[in-house]
């Protein structure tokens, strides 16, 4: 039995103790933070240590071996959802897809693909040029996609300038760039791209690409072009298009009055893959406000995470998925049980439990698509996401500032509580990579504020040994700093939740 599978074991058949072990380490590390100089949050050590013990249980089942990796058209999806309408349910709150015929779960249609094969060839100067495996790989959304002899227009790093007529038909070729390509290459298809190939800086890139991939490529059902996308590596590509133009293209691309450039050569990308479609949910509740008509507050996280992720020689390749995102998850859960508890407000409560993030923010862009409340009603939406990470007293990482009119108030709150902003350089690297920029897109003040991400010397361990890994397990957990938030949000949504103290946008 792996280490996963005997966690799994003893959640189905408790090892005496072993629950209450991890616990009782949580509620010990509370205790210890509490004695950190200094006001970090407004609650006692024993309060701490409460929410210290909620937030592990929730985590630790969530986390489980039985829940396979939470992924999206699985049994452990379905666990997942059951368990986070229980909770929510537990908590008082009531369905909020205002949907009578699908009480709590909010279908989300998707399509999953698993790549079979793969070909990408350039014809330069009538000359047939096709990469080899090692430093091309294209994937289609369907059973089978082909792009034929079509224009490659090179764009660098543009895609929201990009005209549609310079695009259209043609094969859109863009630099890789982290965190911000998966929204390049959708306005670059937006526009009417044929394709879209990313050019990355070593086959070792593609390789990880390839990989990656090898599990469930999904995507949105109600995206219905054939979306064919490619990745290719920059030296194997400045060879087959000719180096001494590449590395001009390249350089000129830096340049803030680069435009798209013809590399005058025909692209055909062809990609087949198994093919399923499948529905999976969105999970929504809602606690009435006092005041119907005030607006809303929208809490949300993402419940899915990766399912089988580890490399195929690894003896636990099961990704648990315990700080992303079981943990934004078990804050937003004992944050709605709180706000039960506590004075009732005058502003509806959702909370929203998104499904398919981690395939390309799928769940959210379902919500907007057809959401459950209108989104100008939304007076303020936080994000929970991979928060148990950083010890109390870290600084706040404040993702999504000076884009909202919630700026003024979360000064405010942050400098009542003697809270300190982390680096907003590093917030700023986040904002596309989340689900609140899906709503930001669509004009909701939405923020995402975390202790997670208030400073690289707290995130980058994370990032670099357990992000995305079977490592990422309930005994990596770090509740300090997810404390803090959860306390913080508590404090900001009894000020934005009442028109006293936030009658509307304040800018």
């Amino acid at each position: 039995m792996t280490k996963h599978g005997a966690q799994t074991a003893a959640l189905a058949s408790p090892e005496p103790g072993r629950l209450t072990k991890w616990c009782s380490i949580a509620v010990l590390a509370l205790l210890a933070s509490a004695c950190v100089k200094g006001p970090i949050a407004s609650a006692p050590a024993a309060e701490r240590a409460q929410i210290a013990s909620s937030l592990t249980r929730d985590i630790a089942v969530l986390a489980s071996d039985e829940y396979g990796g939470r992924l999206p058209g699985t049994d452990g999806g379905e666990l997942t959802v059951n368990y986070i309408i229980e909770r929510l349910q537990d908590a008082g709150f009531e369905s909020g897809t205002n949907d009578p015929g699908n009480p709590w779960r909010a279908p989300v249609r998707l399509s999953s693909s698993e790549p079979k094969s793969s070909a990408v060839r350039f014809r330069v100067r009538n000359r047939v040029r096709e990469l080899s495996e090692d430093a091309a790989v294209a994937f289609s959304p369907r059973k089978f996609t082909l792009v034929e002899n079509a224009d490659a227009l090179f764009v660098g790093r543009l895609a929201n300038t990009v005209r549609e007529e310079d695009i259209a038909g043609k094969v859109a070729v863009m630099l890789g760039e982290a965190g911000v390509s998966p929204a390049r290459r959708a306005t670059l298809f937006a526009k009417g791209a044929a394709a879209v190939i990313t050019v990355l800086d070593s086959k070792d890139e593609v390789a990880s690409i390839r990989m990656a991939r090898t599990r469930q490529n999904m995507s949105l059902g109600s995206d219905e072009a054939d979306r064919l996308t490619a990745f290719v590596d920059s030296e194997t590509l400045g060879k087959t298009v000719g180096e001494a133009q590449w590395d001009a293209l390249i350089e000129r691309s830096e340049d803030a009055s680069f435009t798209p450039v013809e590399l005058n050569s025909l692209a055909t990308i062809e990609a087949q893959s198994d093919y399923r479609d499948f529905t999976s949910f969105n999970v929504i509740g809602r606690l009435p406000g006092k005041i119907p008509g005030s607006g809303a507050i929208l809490l949300l996280a993402h419940w899915d995470h990766l399912g089988q992720c580890g490399p195929p020689e690894a003896d636990d390749r099961l990704c648990n998925g315990a700080i992303d995102n079981a943990s934004g998850i078990a804050v937003m859960l004992e944050l709605a049980r709180r706000i039960k508890a506590m004075e009732p407000l005058d502003r509806d409560v959702y909370v929203l439990a998104t499904t398919a993030e981690e395939a390309g923010l799928l769940g959210i862009r379902a919500f907007v698509e057809q959401p459950a409340i209108p989104l100008d009603s939304i007076v303020a939406a936080f994000n929970f996401d991979t928060v148990a990470v950083a010890p109390s007293g870290s600084a706040v990482g404040f993702i999504g500032e000076g884009r909202t009119p919630l700026d003024n108030v979360i000064r405010k709150t942050l400098s009542d509580g003697k809270r300190t902003l982390g680096s907003r350089e590093l917030a700023e690297a986040f904002i596309q990579r989340q689900d609140g920029w899906t709503l930001l897109q669509e004009g909701v003040p939405s923020v995402f504020l975390s202790t997670a991400f208030g400073s690289e010397i707290t995130l980058s361990p994370y990032l670099e040994t357990h992000y995305h890994s079977a490592s990422d397990d309930v005994d990596v957990i770090e509740l300090g700093g997810a404390i803090d938030d959860l306390l913080l949000h508590e404090e900001l949504i009894k000020r934005i939740g009442n028109l006293s103290t936030y009658p509307g946008p304040q800018r």
